[in-house]
Parts: C-alpha cells; structure tokens; sequence
C-alpha cells in the first residue's frame, strides 16, 4: 500500500512590487496580481509596497510587508514592540483615530455588497480609549522546554504557536503588565506543563484570573499562587474542566465580577467564562444610543434576541413596559435572571432556546412585540429573522460583531420582509485589532 506524503509547499522568494487597492474586514491590504487577490499584511489602500508570499492557493494569495515605497498618510509607528508578531492586533499601524473610519468604510462597502442596501444615515462613530481598554479574554498557556519558560497571550500571527510576548497593551493594565510575571509563577509550578489557558475576568473592582489546569496542583503549588493573587491584587482560581467547575483557590474567597450602567442603576453580576463586552466604556455608550433610538415608554413589549446576561435587556426594562429576553445558553440565562433580581426589576422576563432552529413550539414565540433588539454571535440571525413577520416589531435595532453578516441579514430585513434601514453606524469596540462593532436601526416600510 503506497503512502501520498504531504510535501511542504516551496513559495517564491522573489520579493515583488505591487499598489494597495483596498482593505480587508481584518486589516490586510489588498493587491491584484495577475488578476489574482493578494491579501498583504500590514498594507494600507494607496501604499506601493514590497511584499513576499507567505502562501499561494487557487483564487488568492497571503503575503506580508517586506519595505513600504509609498506610505499611506494614516501610517504610523506601531506602539507595542509585539506587532507583527502577536496576531491579536492586526490595526497598531494605522493612527487611532483613523481606524474607526477605516471601518466605518467597510461596514458600507459590505451593506453595499453583500445587501445591496445604501446606508440612508451614518451614525457618529462611538469611540473611547485606544489602549488598556479590554477586560475580557482568553489566553494560552505554554511551557516551552528548550526555553525553560513559560508563554502566557497570544497566538503568532497566522501561525497556532503561543507568541513570545511579556506585556500587552490593548488589555487592561492590571493584567496586561503582569504576562512575564504570571509566566513565572506557572514556570515554578510542579504543573507547569499541564495547564493550557488563563480566562480573563475584569470587572469595576475585582480581577478574577481562571487557571486551566489538567492535573491539580501541589500543596506547594497553591501556596504560591496564594501568594501571586495577594501581592498582585488578582484573584486566581482553578478550573478543572467546564467553566462551571471554577472556583477560588482553596482557602480563599469567591470573588464574583461585576460592571455598573451607572444611567439606569444597575449592576451586573457574572461568573469568569461568561460572555460580556471587552470593553466597558464603549459597551456604556452602546447601550445609550440603543435604549435613546427604541424610544422606548411603558407601552412597549420588547424581545431581546441573543440576550446573554441581560446587558440590553435590564437597561430596556428601566424604560419599557415588559421586556422578554431570550438566550442559547441556560447557565446565562439563570443568571440573568438572578441579575434581574438584583436590580429588583420584575418587567423582564428570559428563556432559553436556541435561535436557529424551529422556535412554533415555544409560548414566547406565539406573542407580538412592538421593538425587537438583536445582538447575535459572528454568525449573524438570519434563521431567525422569518419569524418577523409573526412578531410585527415596528422598530429593529440590530447590534453586530460581523458587518458581512449584519449586511446579509440587512439585506432580508429590507429586501424580503418590508423594513426600511434608517441608520447604521460602527462602534470603537475593539481598537488596534480587525473587529468591527456595528449597529443598524429598522423601521417597518
């Protein structure tokens, strides 16, 4: 039986010319050679550059900077010495303040393309601090033998390694100047080869740091990492499997982090791997334009759509009459309703269920409502969409983190189901990096 073996593919080593013509969603240049697309990292739209491939496939090819000919007048010096290497920034080497529009652009460009929708009105960006802004995340973990050290962040661009980086500069500063120091505390560790991740949970007051470990650590082990949260003012816990086996080191207390939407006197409550905006400022601005564009008066019934811990929907139920939040996830779920307790609002209901698919069978989906709000993952809401018409909302505010798929569902809204886009905008959600926070208001035609 004869064996295929894979050969490692040989690329051009001949450094090529080419003009930028566009941008990517995620922050490549774009170059035509040969008629074929060449997606060049680190280029901006009216750069000539000098590039090498870095991967050649039938209809595209990936290629990186070598010497920039003609520099875009948005280029600046990246600010953190890990750009280039660390692939969790991809925007480090635009000016911040031209970021946003540079988004802004694509988030038309793809309404155009993709919904063949013309955005009628352009919100006013949402923007706020470009740098220590993010308080969520996840990063990797890896002792690295013939380096005797231990690597905590983020991925090499385009590449599965850990990246060698001692800081990082879009996280939040209480952990993002501590990357060398958590290195060393879990090199000194007996499971130092047998912990993957570190969860990132950081709230108004409490840094809460989820350890990943495959094996439990020794007494020693846990007195050290006693040690490490006391000095550093972090709580570390212990996560032996699911997210819901995180807890406190033994010995100390649980710490739950929590966030304030000062505007309507609420505080929310969540656990280390739940789902919350990375970025606080902005999600309190985005939560303002969203609850002022509903108009919202005690005569409405809102369904919030993809709801989580009710981050919308607690700020709506303040205005609206009743609110209905409806989520994927259970454990979100019981716990937004535990944070409608806690903020003592008995206007808002929430239930799981799975949006995707067939939702007749459920009593919430018989009803009528008159605004609908929706803030669904990457993959956007067009399974859910055909249930619309049954609903009649007079108002849509739709709230996304993938423009090609807030573009597509755009485009049934307005195309297929008689809605009328009125505004759309982005959001400065996520600056130096390629995500684009994005929202659109509908009113039906």
């Amino acid at each position: 039986m004869s064996r295929t073996r894979s050969r490692k593919k040989v690329l051009p080593t001949t450094v090529l010319t080419a003009e930028i013509n566009a941008l990517t969603h995620d922050g490549r240049g774009v170059a035509y050679i040969d008629n074929k697309a060449v997606f060049i990292d680190e280029a901006l739209p009216g750069e000539t550059v000098e590039f090498l491939y870095t991967d050649i496939r039938k209809d595209y090819a990936e290629a990186r900077v070598v010497n920039i000919i003609t520099a875009s007048p948005l280029r600046v010096e990246a600010q953190c010495p890990h750009f280039g290497v660390c692939g969790g920034c991809s925007f480090q080497h635009v000016k911040d303040e031209e970021q946003i529009m540079l988004k802004q652009g694509l988030l038309i460009e793809q309404f155009k393309r993709i919904g063949k929708v013309t955005i009628p009105e352009i919100w006013v960006p949402l923007t706020g601090p470009h740098w220590g802004y993010r308080r969520k995340a996840r990063m990797g973990v890896k002792y690295v033998a013939k380096k005797d050290r231990v690597l905590v962040g983020f991925r090499e661009r385009r590449h599965p390694y850990l990246a060698e980086i001692d800081s990082c500069k879009v996280m939040h500063p209480r952990v993002g100047t501590k990357l060398l120091a958590l290195g060393e505390l879990i090199g000194s560790l007996t499971i130092r080869d047998k912990i993957p991740q570190i969860e990132v949970a950081l709230g108004d007051t409490v840094c809460v740091l989820a350890v990943r470990v495959l094996e439990p650590p020794s007494a020693e082990d846990l007195e050290k990492m006693r040690d490490f949260s006391h000095h550093h003012g972090i709580s570390l816990h212990l996560q032996a499997k699911g997210p819901d086996t995180i807890m406190p080191i033994p010995g100390e207390p649980e710490l739950m982090p929590s966030y304030a939407l000062p505007n309507y006197g609420l505080e929310f409550n969540f656990k280390p791997a739940m789902f919350t905006q990375v970025n606080y400022e902005i999600n309190q601005q985005m939560i303002n334009r969203v609850v002022n564009e509903m108009t919202l008066n005690e005569h409405d019934h809102v369904l919030d759509l993809f709801c989580g811990l009710g981050n919308f929907t607690l700020p709506m139920a303040t205005k609206a009459g009743q609110v209905t939040g409806i989520e994927g996830d259970q454990p979100l779920v019981n716990h937004a309703k535990a944070n409608a307790v806690h903020n003592q609002l008995s206007n808002v209901e929430f239930f799981a269920a799975d949006l995707s698919k067939d939702l007749s069978a459920y009593p919430w989906a018989q009803r009528t409502y008159t605004k609908i709000l929706l803030d669904p993952s990457r993959a956007g809401a067009s399974e859910v969409l055909s249930y619309f018409k049954r609903w009649q909302p007079e108002l849509i505010v739709y709230v996304s983190c993938n423009p090609s798929t807030l573009a597509r569902d755009a485009g049934i809204l307005v195309n297929d189901l008689g809605y009328r886009l009125v505004k759309a905008g982005v959001m400065d959600m996520f600056p130096q990096t390629g995500h684009v926070e994005s929202i659109a208001l509908f009113v039906k035609a």
